[in-house]
């Protein structure tokens, strides 16, 4: 259950979304992984459960990290690709296209902050979920 490491393209939003989607897998079939390897009570004595719910666990963290990683890499290149566009704006104040492109990256800026307030919630629910169904088995460390 690990997530698809993937280049993630920082230059157009909506691939950059659609590749966070992708990234984002494990933690929307959370409930369904949990419910297919972690056993009821009649099956406990078929599958290990605590190195199960470790392995899930780790895979998450995995996720969290390369998804926080990736989104900070964008908004640290826009972030230079706007600074750059403002120097140049202020060289030349009545370029329209120039300052066109300018509020077109701002906005991209914007939009790629906005993905960490959404990491945030979809890794505490994901986390939420696990501690619901593998607290009996599996203590993580207190700092991943």
């Amino acid at each position: 259950m690990a997530a698809p490491s993937t280049g993630v393209s920082c230059e157009d939003f909506s691939e950059f979304q659609e590749t966070l989607k992708t990234m984002r897998m494990i933690d929307d079939r959370i409930v369904h992984g949990l419910n297919t390897t972690i056993p009821t009570v009649s099956f406990a004595g078929k599958v290990d459960a605590s190195q199960t719910c470790k392995q899930l666990y780790e895979s998450l963290v995995e996720a969290h990290l390369s998804r926080d990683k990736a989104i900070k890499k964008c908004i640290a290149q826009t972030s230079t690709v706007v600074n750059k566009l403002r120097e140049d704006r202020l060289k030349n104040a009545d370029d329209i296209p120039l300052i066109k492109q300018l509020r077109k990256e701002q906005t991209k800026l914007k939009l790629m902050q906005s993905e960490l307030n959404v990491e945030e919630v979809v890794n505490d629910r994901s986390l939420k979920v696990f501690n619901e169904r593998c607290r009996i088995h599996y203590k993580p460390p207190k700092n991943p």
